[in-house]
């Protein structure tokens, strides 16, 4: 099943941009007539008729439309620093896309080692994943913030709040399966540190805000790696 995406919607006509165009007409050799599903990247799924096979401009009539196409039931955010290998924290990217979640938040922590993500990459990376994955939903991928901002930014939200770190001294860790499998709600965040770990007043700051320490697994992980399984957790329990 084919997948394209557009965000020029209007009178009953999905317009492609000229890169999903040329991939339409050019490599997939789609002509007039042809039936496509077109997503805006925001839930919605469009039954098309192509009306014009331009390379430069594809244009498809609407025949039906789906909503929440392809979503699931819960709303997660992943505040997850970015690993020192790029590539690790792209392959999580997209296998949480793949999952299904809602929110991406590059954090910077005072044990960081990268400090900057490229967004435009990133974000070409989520729509592969989300068309992949047969979802109409683009994961949002919000601006690279501080660890302690974002904290202070979900402080007062009522979602679940987990925080996921190693050591133990601060505050006695629960497991994750435990802190998802007492929870009724649909919001969750999870907030995974860097490969050395958040501080200790990183972490005592998150607890004041109401962020719940969990252990995912007694296996030490790395920071994409315990992302990715807190991604799975939270779509396993809502299935």
């Amino acid at each position: 099943m084919e997948i394209f995406w557009t965000g020029d919607i209007s009178d009953g006509l999905c317009r492609l941009s000229e890169e999903e165009s040329g991939h339409c007409v050019r490599v997939l050799r789609h002509r007039v007539g042809d039936h496509l599903c077109i997503i805006d990247g925001r839930g919605t799924m469009y039954d098309c008729s192509l009306i014009s096979d331009s390379p430069k401009g594809a244009v498809a009539k609407i025949d039906s439309t789906t909503a929440n196409w392809g979503g699931h039931p819960y709303n997660l955010t992943m505040a997850v620093c970015p690993t020192k290998n790029i590539d690790r924290y792209e392959w999580f990217a997209e296998k949480a896309t793949e999952f299904g979640i809602d929110r991406i938040v590059p954090v910077i922590g005072e044990h960081s080692e990268r400090r900057i993500v490229k967004s435009e990459r990133l974000g070409r990376i989520l729509l592969s994943a989300t068309k992949q994955s047969l979802k109409a939903s683009i994961p949002e991928l919000s601006e690279t913030q501080s660890v302690k901002e974002f904290i202070e930014s979900t402080a007062e939200t009522d979602a679940l709040k987990l925080i996921g770190w190693c050591f133990e001294d601060v505050e006695k860790r629960c497991s994750i399966r435990t802190a998802l499998e007492g929870y009724q709600g649909r919001d969750v965040i999870v907030l995974i540190g860097p490969e050395g770990d958040f501080s200790k007043e990183e972490a005592e700051a998150a607890v004041k805000a109401g962020y719940i320490p969990v252990q995912i697994g007694d296996s030490r992980l790395r920071t994409e790696t315990a992302a990715l399984a807190a991604v799975s957790m939270t779509y396993y329990k809502y299935l």
